[in-house]
């Protein structure tokens, strides 16, 4: 059965006090919505509608920049949970696959939940999804009659006994797409809040005689973020799963809690990560590879048994090759460094290449803007980059060359060839202990006039 994926998105998020819309919010270096749509992109979906409101342009960019095809529908008012799913009918009119809709400030539910709410899908009209809370307040009451979901009932509207009843209401629903937005134009808003509530098409559907529903998951699967602290905590967990996910795929890591994982850090086995490394958006580090304290790394990728930090950057398109050595305070962006090359200390190396078992001397720094356009350096195999040579890009260094220490490189270096461009050094002997009296005068004149 072909599916189709519905967030809802369209709130403000007033406690969260931002201009920026709640689903915008990052856990791991992605906006919730992300985390939302993330969810049930195994399930391959042929559609994707996101339904916003406020901010709803900003909402849109991050929606379609983690997907393209997906499509944004405006809910002008936010008249509910029912009226919102009702935003996304036209967009899916000639649908009849399996719709699930989930809640974009919702950002854990996992895949294999959805697969399970799809397969309860085919053989029943109606699913919702359920959770044994913990502790559960507030929350509407899932009534079972073994594995028919009897009714849907608010915690003001329940009964002493229905609030005994710990099995909650998520929200989240997969119904047949023309059944699902039959059942949402039936919804009314007869209620002291004067909204269209998603859950009346439990009772709805049950009086037509449909079959209703309710498959189960982890509480934590359900967590809404709608604070600031509700967001730190969502947080916390997601790094908390992280890590223990990376201790069981064989990552070591000499102090966990120090570690910070984006939502798509893919770290192999073997691999060793020491305290105080944070890793953002669309990394990804081979097996044997060793990243060193206090690094930071973002949109690039590391290869088997490389080595870098401490306090090294990666930026995005930094791609590092087998065996490759990135030491302290060095920085690279957008640049493939080949494997066996060296570049240990006080470096930048940016827009460029880097070839096989080339070592690059301290304080080298390709020179890739201009003020208007990057330029790229190209830096040959088995070369040596003298300490504080730069490297004025667009420039090309051959196989084997060497550069001088402190050289200022403009032009094309020959394979096998040494480059230099150094201003004659001058020495003048006994001036050093005549300046130095000179300025020792000067500064007791300054005290005596003070």
């Amino acid at each position: 059965m072909p599916t189709a994926l519905v967030v809802l998105a369209a709130g403000k998020g007033t406690r969260m006090n931002s201009d920026l819309p709640k689903v915008l919010h990052p856990i791991a270096g992605a906006p919730l919505l992300v985390h939302a749509m993330s969810a049930a992109a195994p399930l391959e979906p042929e559609h994707v509608v996101v339904v916003a409101g406020h901010g709803i342009e900003q909402v849109r960019a991050a929606a379609l920049a983690h997907d393209e095809t997906a499509r944004v529908v405006a809910q002008s008012e936010q008249l509910g949970t029912a009226h919102a799913l009702a935003q996304a009918a036209p967009a899916l009119k000639d649908f009849d696959g399996t719709v699930v809709m989930l809640f974009g400030d919702t950002p854990f539910v996992r895949p294999e939940t959805l697969e399970t709410m799809i397969a309860a899908a085919e053989q029943k009209d109606v699913v919702f999804l359920g959770f044994e809370a913990a502790d559960p307040g507030r929350y509407g009451r899932l009534i079972m009659d073994g594995d028919r979901l009897a009714r849907i009932v608010e915690y003001k509207d329940a009964t002493e006994a229905e609030r005994a009843i710990t099995f909650c209401n998520s929200g989240v629903v997969a119904c047949r797409a023309p059944l699902l937005f039959d059942l949402v134009s039936q919804v009314g808003n007869d209620n002291a809040a004067g909204e269209y509530y998603l859950t009346e098409i439990a009772a709805i559907a049950g009086e037509r005689g449909l079959s209703v529903t309710a498959v189960s998951c982890d509480e934590a699967e359900t967590l809404g973020i709608n604070s600031r602290s509700e967001l730190a905590d969502a947080e916390a967990q997601f790094q908390a799963a992280a890590r223990a996910a990376a201790f069981e795929n064989g990552v070591t890591m000499i102090a966990p809690d120090t570690v910070y994982f984006a939502y798509d850090t893919v770290i192999g086995r073997d691999a060793i990560i020491e305290p105080n490394v944070v890793f953002g958006a669309g990394v990804t580090i081979e097996s044997g590879a060793h990243i060193r304290a206090f690094s930071h790394l973002e949109g690039c990728h590391v290869a088997q048994r490389a080595t870098v930090g401490p306090y090294a950057r990666l930026r995005p398109g930094a791609e590092l090759s087998e065996d490759v050595h990135i030491g302290n305070f060095v920085e690279v962006k957008n640049a493939r460094i080949d494997s066996g090359a060296k570049v240990n200390h006080l470096t930048y190396i940016g827009d460029a290449y880097v070839g096989e078992k080339t070592n690059i001397g301290a304080g080298t720094i390709t020179c890739n803007y201009d003020g208007v356009m990057k330029h790229h350096t190209h830096i040959g195999a088995n070369a040596f980059i003298g300490s504080n040579t730069m490297l004025v890009a667009p420039v090309s260094i051959g196989d084997g060359a060497m550069t001088g220490s402190g050289s200022v490189i403009t032009s094309d270096v020959e394979p096998d060839a040494l480059a230099l461009s150094r201003a004659p050094q001058v020495e003048k002997p006994g001036s050093a202990a005549k300046l130095l009296k000179i300025l020792k005068a000067k500064k007791a004149r300054l005290q005596r006039g003070s």
